[in-house]
């Protein structure tokens, strides 16, 4: 089965930066998207980023461009996700999520929904 681990959350004060990771096992093809999603108290869950694993496209929702990079390490089975500039509203557990798919628009997938998570890791952004 495929497992995630997402880590890497904690409390930060506006303007500082943190670094999430999301390790992935137990799938049974090379050709996947890993997204990252958040939810904040009373609120929906919503997209941040996304990656092709088959070609390394990326995908930032517009929260987040510019602020937030996610990258991966291949030969980890690791996907990370750099916070930077982080604002109060970025306050939410982050989850790491998985689908199997062969193309570049990770972000159609996210919209769609994913298939496997993680549990979440809890950022805090104090004002």
């Amino acid at each position: 089965d495929v497992q995630l681990q997402a880590s890497g959350g904690g409390l930060v004060q506006a303007g500082g930066s943190l670094r999430l990771s999301c390790a992935a096992s137990g799938f049974v093809s090379d050709d996947y998207a890993i997204g990252w999603f958040r939810q904040a108290p009373g609120k929906a869950r919503e997209g941040v980023s996304c990656i092709s694993r088959t070609d390394g496209s990326t995908y930032s929702f517009d929260a987040v461009k510019g602020r937030f990079t996610i990258s991966s390490a291949n030969a980890e089975n690791t996907v990370y996700l750099q916070m930077n500039s982080l604002k109060p509203e970025d306050t939410a557990v982050y989850y790491c999520a998985l689908s199997y798919y062969s193309g570049s628009n990770c972000r159609r997938v996210a919209l769609a929904g994913m298939d496997y998570w993680g549990k979440g890791t809890q950022v805090t952004v104090s004002s």
